[in-house]
């Protein structure tokens, strides 16, 4: 059974959604309810899907050099999560300059108005059709890639496996995404990080099979398969992997719209 999956499946089936329009059809519809606080999300729209994390207002040493890379093992809501604490661990960052974004990536390609989106009842954009796996980016200095390999590997269990391995199919993939991949100059250090856990590595070459029961992890070209954000909704979501993380955690997903780390991305979206 998909936790993932059955959860939103769920709500989809209860609630009615909303589709955040493409940059070329910006603006609201004339009968959306303005009191909404939660409609106000959805004036912002992206002037693109495939979206570079943010790089501003970071509490980091600007002689760093700012890296955009992503990692996914299973459903990205417990991800995140545990990103968020390692950035808040790691990095000493604050809740307005947390970078650790839920999305997609690993695909061969996009649909035509350059969308990646969850499963969805009108078919667009399909992430699993188009051969993505669900992964969180983030934005962090160069010489804390080694730092961060080793929070993600912590997240596999002693036998190498994903926390939620119900979750099944090539959405819930091991990969991780580096600018230029194997040959990025941190990349002994992911390396590294990986061995002690056991793991293997292997490049990427895009719409990957499950690496379920593999103790494999996939490397990607960040350049080449880049990073899409996810929607809105799946936005510092609870999960199934531990209790609530409550409101304030769920709350970091409006402070995130408001100042634009998050944007809208063209995806049918729930907000």
């Amino acid at each position: 059974m998909k936790s993932c999956v059955v959860l939103n499946a769920l709500l989809l089936s209860t609630a009615s959604s909303y589709t955040v329009p493409t940059p070329s059809k910006l603006g609201i519809s004339s009968n959306a309810n303005t009191l909404s606080a939660r409609r106000a999300f959805l004036r912002r729209v992206a002037a693109s899907t495939t979206l570079l994390l943010p790089t501003t207002a970071l509490a980091d040493d600007n002689t760093d050099k700012q890296t955009n890379v992503y990692f996914g093992v299973g459903c990205f809501w417990h991800i995140q999560h545990e990103f968020v604490e390692a950035e808040r661990k790691l990095l000493s960052r604050g809740d307005s300059q947390l970078t650790s974004l839920a999305g997609y990536a690993g695909g061969l390609k996009a649909d035509n108005e350059g969308r990646v989106c969850y499963h969805n009842f009108s078919g667009v954009a399909d992430y699993g059709k188009l051969g993505h796996g669900e992964v969180v980016g983030m934005t962090i200095p160069e010489s804390s890639i080694g730092d961060f390999a080793k929070e993600y590997f912590s997240l596999f269990t002693a036998a190498g496996e994903r926390v939620d391995p119900m979750d099944r199919g090539a959405e819930y993939r091991s990969l991780l995404g580096l600018p230029g991949g194997t040959s990025h100059p941190m990349y002994p250090e992911v390396e590294a990080a990986a061995t002690a856990k056991g793991m293997k590595l292997a490049p990427g070459k895009g719409n990957d099979p499950d690496t379920l029961g593999k103790k494999l992890v996939y490397v990607m070209d960040s350049t080449k398969f880049p990073f899409y954000q996810g929607e809105v909704y799946h936005q510092f979501h609870n999960d199934f992997q531990s209790p609530a993380y409550g409101k304030k955690y769920n709350s970091l997903a409006n402070l995130a719209y408001d100042d634009g780390r998050v944007k809208g991305t063209g995806c049918p979206d729930r907000v």
